[in-house]
């Protein structure tokens, strides 16, 4: 069995993409998933998989949501492998302190030709980030939501991102000792 984190985007989120996380359980479960785990209503899931191919997996799990709700949304797997060393690589430890203020944005792939330099041009005098790999680290001691970088991320690293906090990272890492 596999270790999966799947973060899903768009879910439950402002009244649109409704998918409540029992019958997403249900989903995994159907799809030969164990020891499913899910945190908060916005898409966060820990579970053990015999699929060795997570991107069929991220794909069969987009297309049941689609069969059962009529939407698809992104759907992010990470291995557990993957997860933790996001959590090990954090550039900021002294953030992690203010959970809120810390944000690791989960890639679909490693940007090909990141604006790196639009990145700065946004980021605020207070906020610190940093690519590595496919996570983009962002410190916003004001707040994400007041965050002109946090808004424009996405389109300036030309790659799919979905962003969890420092608090949320901490209790998916908890449920994975769990599976």
């Amino acid at each position: 069995m596999h270790t999966y984190i799947a973060l899903l985007r768009g879910i439950n989120v402002g009244g649109a993409g409704a998918l409540p996380m029992k019958e997403l359980t249900a989903l995994l479960h159907n799809l030969g998933c164990r020891d499913v785990r899910t945190y908060i209503q916005t898409g966060n899931a820990v579970f053990a998989s015999p699929e060795p191919d997570g991107a069929r997996l991220a794909a069969a799990i987009g297309a049941e949501i689609k069969s059962r709700r009529g939407f698809e949304p992104q759907v992010l797997l990470l291995t557990r492998a993957e997860f933790e060393q996001a959590m090990t690589a954090n550039p900021f430890p002294e953030a992690q302190s203010d959970p809120q203020s810390l944000h690791l944005g989960f890639l679909a792939a490693e940007p090909p030709a990141p604006n790196l330099a639009g990145v700065e041009r946004l980021r605020a005098a207070s906020e610190r980030w940093q690519l590595i790999g496919r996570v983009f680290y962002l410190c916003a001691p004001e707040g994400v939501g007041r965050s002109k970088l946090a808004a424009e991320v996405e389109k300036l690293l030309g790659v799919a991102l979905t962003d969890r906090n420092w608090r949320t990272v901490q209790a998916i890492a908890e449920m994975i000792l769990e599976i």
